[in-house]
């Protein structure tokens, strides 16, 4: 066949586009970190509108203004540009770092993103699967405190955590309350923990940029900007030139909020809508879910985690250690009730043998009672014959 044959293959990307952009997209993000560092007001400001927790079993928003995060709260919108809707599901967590002892206060973070690819998992086993309700967490923003001296280690512990089963997006809040040096170095200091500690997060991958040079400029640049400092704000004002911009008003000025040289809020935004939203779709689905699949199959099976770091991954994924999902609380609390379970049938079995053995016992002593009775007597009838006999005599 020449090359100026045309079998109509090349019309195949096109009828990929027109099915993806009938389908729309899911996307869900998860917002973590401390509390009192505007995570809300963040996601507000991303997605240009208020976002309203929905309530779970009816899917409608919950009215009224978004007050401090108590619990897990999902939020719920629906975003179109150019006819592609994209499904938007955004994870608001509660605000660690409060009590008197944070011990494992990630639990619960660490726990929602297990049991979402747990319940895909079951929802693939089933039977019927034309529509599966997906809340699989592709990114996870932790919002790290502004103090300008390094991680602490409720941080590190968390992120580390974290990092093994989603894509994880550090970000500095509230960052205009640093000055620029200040902010640069409160920067290098986190990458050298992140580094020395070997937090894995995510980082656009350059290898797929390399025919764009105009697009691998751009994932470098995103690359050196993390971790991203961002500030957040509902509010508008006017930058001096009649144009009403989003910002921070302070008496000696704005802080706008898409200035590049005032925040990285336009950065971690392209990052996460325009330039990587397909990279942080198909790691999950293709590292993170895939290793929670195996390492949850595997334990059923009763076979041994083997060291995931060694599988053949592509070097811009993150790696989970190798671990055995019975260690997760909640997998530990199943396993232990299951055992309990058949614990308890076997100990009832045993008793009902126990029982059944005595019972088989107390028959014996019984019939052997009844065959004595009737040897007496059989012996008592023959010395009745036997003297019968003698009197005929």
């Amino acid at each position: 066949m020449t090359t100026e044959e045309v079998v109509g293959i090349s019309n195949l990307p096109n009828q990929i586009y027109k099915l993806v952009s009938k389908q729309g997209g899911v996307f869900t993000l998860l917002t973590c970190g401390e509390s009192g560092l505007g995570k809300t007001t963040f996601i507000n400001t991303l997605f240009q509108t208020t976002l309203k927790p929905s309530d779970a079993r009816t899917g409608r928003s919950i009215q009224g203004p978004i007050k401090k995060t108590v619990e897990i709260d999902i939020l719920r919108a629906e975003l179109e540009e150019k006819n592609f809707t994209l499904k938007l599901n955004v994870i608001d967590t509660p605000g660690f770092g409060d009590n008197v002892n944070n011990d494992k206060s990630w639990q619960q973070i660490i726990d929602f993103i297990d049991d979402q690819h747990d319940s895909y998992m079951r929802q693939e086993q089933q039977p019927y699967r034309d529509v599966k309700f997906d809340l699989r967490v592709h990114a996870v923003l932790y919002f790290i405190r502004p103090t300008g001296h390094g991680l602490k280690p409720l941080d590190i512990e968390t992120m580390k955590r974290i990092s093994t089963r989603a894509n994880l997006i550090p970000v500095i809040a509230k960052a205009d309350t640093l000055t620029s040096q200040e902010l640069q170095d409160f920067k290098l200091r986190i990458r050298q923990v992140i580094e020395a500690q070997e937090i894995r997060i995510f980082t656009p991958p350059l290898n797929e940029t390399q025919d764009d040079p105009a697009a691998m400029e751009h994932a470098r640049q995103l690359i050196e900007s993390m971790p991203f400092a961002i500030v957040g704000s509902e509010d508008q004002f006017d930058n001096g030139s009649g144009t009403k911009v989003v910002a921070r008003k302070y008496p000696w000025g704005l802080v706008e909020v898409e200035n590049d040289q005032h925040c990285d809020f336009r950065k971690l935004r392209s990052l996460l809508l325009r330039t990587n939203l397909l990279d942080l779709i198909l790691s999950t689905q293709e590292l993170h879910y895939e290793t929670y699949r195996r390492l949850r199959l595997e334990s059923h099976l009763g076979g041994s985690s083997s060291d995931i770091a060694n599988d053949k991954l592509g070097s811009n994924f993150v790696a989970a250690p190798a671990r055995k999902l019975s260690h997760n609380p909640k997998f530990k609390e199943e396993e232990n009730a299951l055992k309990k379970y058949f614990t308890d049938q076997v100990k009832a079995e045993e008793q009902r043998f126990r029982q059944w053995e005595q019972n088989i016992v107390n028959e014996r002593i019984k019939l052997n009672g009844d065959l004595e009775k009737i040897q007496a007597e059989v012996k008592k009838l023959e010395d009745q014959v036997a003297t019968l006999k003698l009197r005929k005599r």
